[in-house]
C-alpha cells in the first residue's frame, strides 16, 4: 500500500532522508498508518499532560500538602524543570524517530556491551510509568464523574462508586482505540481547543462571576500542612508531586512518530510545546481556582470529595458550577483515551522486540485499521489493576500517580544520562540543542534523581494501612520482575538483532539553538 506524503514531508527537501527510509535504517518496518500531522502529534502529548485533568484531580492533595503557596510557587518551578527535562528528551527524539521510543534511545546510546540491558530497563520503568499515567487520568475522571452525579443525582461518590466508573470509561477508551480509529484521531486535536478554550471559560468565569476572591497574599503566600509532619519543608517538597505527575505523558509524541509525517522534527517539537504551552495554561487554571476559594475547610471537606467542583458550585452556583464541571470531566475522558493510544503504541514497540510476555499477542496488528489493539486491551487491564488498591487504600491514588512519576521519569532520563556520555559522538537530528545540549542533559538527570526518590517518601504521617505510599513496592516488584527475567533469559536474545551502529541521520538544523 502507497501512504500519501503529508504537507510537511511533500516539502521536504531534495535528496533528505524519508520517514519509511529513517525508520528502516533504525532497523524497522513501516506497518503503522502514517497519518498524523505535526499538530495532531503535538495534540497526543498536550491531551496527555491536560491541565484540566492533573491540575485539578491532585488540587485537594495540594490543598493539603503545602496549601495555595506550594501549589503556584510549585507549578512555576516543576514547569520549567520539566521543559529542561523534555529539551534533552526532544534532541534524542529527532535523531531517532520510532515508536519503540525511549528504550531504543537508550540502547543506541549506550556502550555496546551494556545498550541491550539499559534498553530493556528503560523499557519496562517506561511500560510501568505508562500504565500508571492511564490509571492515575481516568481515575481521575471517575472522582469528578463520580462528584457530578453526586451533586445532580445523589449517586454517592465512595470507593466502590469510583472503582465501577474507572473500569467503565476504561473501557470506553478501550473500545474507542480498538474500533473508532479515525475519530480518536480526530478527538485529539478537538482535545487541545477544548482545552485551551475550557481553561479559558473556567478561569474567566470564575474572576468575573464570584462577587469576592482571596487575596494575592493569601494565593502566593498561604501555607497548609494537613500531612502529619512536623517538617515544613519536608512538606513543600512532597507538594511538587501535584505539578510534576502534571507533566507527564508527553514522550507520546516520540511513541507517535511512526505515525507522523516528518517525524524527526515533528516528534520533537510535539515534546516541548507541550510542555511549554501547558506550563502557561496551569498557571492561569490554577490561579483561576486558587483565587476563586470561598472558604478553605469548607471546599476540603466537600462531601464529593473533589474540592474543584465545589469552587466551581461556590463561585457559580449550581447550574453554572456544573456545566463547567462537565467541561472538566469532558478534558479528562479526552486525556484518558489519548493515553491508552500512547500506552498501546509503547507495548507494541516494546512487545515487537519480544520483552513483554506473551509478546506476540501485544504486538499483533488489526488489519483493518493497522493499529496494535490486542495492546489497547492490555494498557487498559494494567490501569485497572493499578488503580484497585483504592478499595482499601484512601491515600492509593497518590501512590498511583507517584508511580507514574517514578516510573516515566526514570526512562526518561536513562537516555538523556546516556547521551551525555556520548558528548560530540552523539549524531544530532534535524532537532538539536546545539552547545545547550550538555547543560540541559545535567540538569535534567539531576532534577529526575531527585524526584525520583522524593516521590517515593510517605506522603501522610502516621503510616498506616489506609496512608501507606505503595509506590516504591510497585517500582520494586516491576523492577525485581524484569532484572530476574534479564538474568535468566532475555539477556542473551534482546536486541541482539538491533546493534547500536552507527546509522546515518538526517542532516542538523544550520543554526545552533533549539529546533
Amino acid at each position: 500500500m502507497t501512504i500519501p506524503k503529508g504537507p510537511d514531508e511533500a516539502a521536504r527537501p531534495p535528496g533528505a532522508v524519508t520517514d519509511e527510509e529513517r525508520l528502516r535504517q533504525l532497523g524497522y518496518t513501516q506497518v503503522l498508518a502514517r497519518r498524523m500531522s505535526a499538530f495532531s502529534n503535538f495534540a497526543v502529548s498536550f491531551t496527555i499532560i491536560s491541565v484540566l485533568s492533573g491540575c485539578l484531580t491532585l488540587y485537594a492533595f495540594g490543598m493539603n500538602t503545602g496549601g495555595p503557596a506550594v501549589i503556584t510557587w510549585g507549578w512555576l518551578v516543576v514547569g520549567l524543570m520539566t521543559l529542561v527535562v523534555g529539551l534533552a528528551m526532544a534532541e534524542i527524539c529527532s535523531s531517532y524517530p520510532t515508536s519503540a521510543g525511549l528504550y531504543y534511545w537508550a540502547h543506541r546510546l549506550a556502550p555496546p556491551r551494556s545498550a541491550a540491558a539499559w534498553a530493556w530497563f528503560a523499557g519496562w520503568f517506561n511500560v510501568l510509568g505508562q500504565v500508571a499515567v492511564t490509571a492515575g487520568i481516568d481515575f481521575g475522571a471517575a472522582s469528578f464523574l463520580n462528584a457530578y452525579l453526586d451533586l445532580q443525582f445523589g449517586f454517592s461518590s465512595t470507593p466502590g462508586h469510583t472503582i465501577v466508573l474507572f473500569a467503565a470509561i476504561l473501557v470506553l477508551h478501550g473500545l474507542l482505540n480498538t474500533f473508532g480509529v479515525r475519530i480518536v484521531a480526530l478527538l485529539n486535536d478537538i482535545s487541545v481547543w477544548w482545552h485551551v478554550l475550557g481553561v479559558g471559560l473556567i478561569v474567566g468565569a470564575l474572576a468575573f462571576v464570584p462577587d469576592s476572591h482571596q487575596s494575592t497574599s493569601f494565593v502566593f503566600t498561604h501555607f497548609v500542612n494537613n500531612t502529619g509532619w512536623g517538617s515544613s519543608f519536608y512538606v513543600v517538597l512532597l507538594g511538587l508531586l501535584m505539578a510534576q505527575y502534571t507533566f507527564t505523558g508527553y514522550d507520546a509524541s516520540a511513541h507517535m512518530t511512526e505515525e507522523t509525517h516528518d517525524a524527526a522534527t515533528a516528534g520533537p517539537r510535539g515534546i516541548v510545546r507541550s510542555i511549554w504551552i501547558s506550563w502557561i495554561a496551569g498557571f492561569v487554571l490554577l490561579l483561576g481556582f486558587t483565587y476563586a476559594i470561598r472558604s478553605y475547610d469548607e471546599v476540603l471537606g466537600t462531601p464529593t470529595g473533589v474540592p474543584p467542583a465545589q469552587i466551581l458550585i461556590d463561585g457559580l452556583g449550581d447550574v453554572g458550577g456544573k456545566l463547567l464541571l462537565l467541561v472538566v470531566i469532558g478534558a479528562q475522558l479526552f486525556c484518558g483515551m489519548a493515553s491508552v493510544t500512547a500506552n498501546s503504541r509503547m507495548i507494541y514497540a516494546f512487545s515487537r522486540d519480544g520483552a513483554l510476555p506473551f509478546s506476540a499477542v501485544w504486538h499483533r496488528i488489526n488489519p483493518r485499521t493497522k493499529t496494535p489493539t490486542n495492546a489497547v486491551w492490555l494498557a487498559a487491564l494494567g490501569a485497572l489493576v493499578l488503580g484497585l488498591p483504592y478499595l482499601i487504600n484512601l491515600t492509593a491514588y497518590a501512590a498511583v500517580t507517584s508511580i507514574a512519576v517514578i516510573g516515566l521519569y526514570i526512562a526518561y532520563v536513562i537516555p538523556t544520562f546516556l547521551r551525555l556520555g556520548k558528548g560530540d559522538d552523539f549524531e544530532r537530528g534535524p532537532w538539536h540543542l546545539g552547545r545547550w545540549s550538555r547543560p540541559i542533559g545535567v540538569i535534567a538527570v539531576s532534577w529526575v534523581v531527585f524526584i525520583t526518590v522524593l516521590f517515593m517518601l510517605p506522603q501522610v504521617s502516621p503510616v498506616t494501612v489506609d496512608t501507606f505510599n505503595y509506590a516504591p513496592i510497585a517500582v520494586l516488584v516491576v523492577l525485581g520482575f524484569a532484572a530476574t527475567w534479564w538474568f535468566v533469559s532475555a539477556r542473551h536474545w534482546f536486541l541482539r538483532d538491533r546493534g547500536p551502529a552507527s546509522v546515518e541521520v538526517p542532516a542538523p538544523a544550520p543554526a545552533d539553538t533549539p529546533g
